[in-house]
């Protein structure tokens, strides 16, 4: 597809690596999938790297594809129009999310990731829109609330499950706000999923514990072998 010299001029002056890899790749091509992604630049996480160029206000749009192998993959295309008007010279997201916002939510839940509850310093976690900047937009920065921070395991978790969520299309933000990716502390379902979920996390003399506990009954089994311990507990 040709497009304008002033859209193009516009697609260049992103030149951070990460979204000026795609932005480029799609300009030449016309669409990029997320094998590209990974196979080709080595993104392991191909939806951050996408969700970079539409925090600089360029329209993605995403579709699915055929793999090499056969599976169903996304696919990435500028949208019409390239540009969403109010985006535009924008860096939104989370590469303008202040370290201020970050020390008023440490202040007020403490150095930890809201999804692992995991303490950890303060300079790996990353600050997230409760409600994907995708859905919703830029959202107010004087309610802390509308953030949450995370670790970045937690962070690439939490976008690749979104970007697989069929509200990732229809784009309800009433969803999101009872999902447990942006509200885990009060939730009704998991991306769309009737579904509830506990984060055990072992720490010092604990990982004993976990070493016995996969070494009694194996990796695959250890999430069953707990449930039904906590069965066994609630019918005593």
């Amino acid at each position: 597809m040709n497009y304008s010299e002033d859209i193009i001029r516009k697609l260049k002056a992103i030149t951070d690596k990460r979204p000026a890899t795609v932005i480029n790749h799609i300009l030449k091509y016309g669409y990029i999938t997320s094998e590209e992604l990974e196979n080709q630049y080595s993104y392991k996480h191909p939806p951050r790297a996408v969700r970079d160029v539409r925090e600089r206000g360029v329209n993605i749009e995403t579709y699915r594809v055929k793999s090499s192998d056969g599976r169903s993959i996304a696919a990435y295309r500028f949208g019409s129009p390239v540009f969403i008007e109010d985006k535009i010279s924008k860096t939104a997201g989370r590469t303008t999310l202040s370290q201020a916002l970050k020390k008023a939510l440490i202040d007020k839940y403490g150095s930890k990731c809201f999804i692992y509850h995991q303490q950890m310093e303060e300079r790996l976690l990353q600050i997230d829109h409760r409600i994907p900047y995708e859905i919703s937009g830029e959202q107010d920065k004087e309610n802390i609330d509308c953030y949450m921070l995370l670790s970045p395991s937690a962070n690439r978790a939490k976008s690749w499950t979104c970007e697989h969520c069929p509200n990732w299309e229809t784009k309800e933000v009433e969803f999101c706000t009872h999902c447990f990716w942006a509200h885990p502390e009060s939730y009704s379902h998991i991306a769309g999923k009737e579904q509830r979920t506990i984060i055990v996390t072992f720490t010092g003399n604990e990982i004993e514990d976990y070493n016995r506990l996969i070494e009694l009954v194996g990796e695959q089994k250890a999430e069953q072998t707990i449930k039904n311990l906590i069965e066994k507990f609630i019918k005593k």
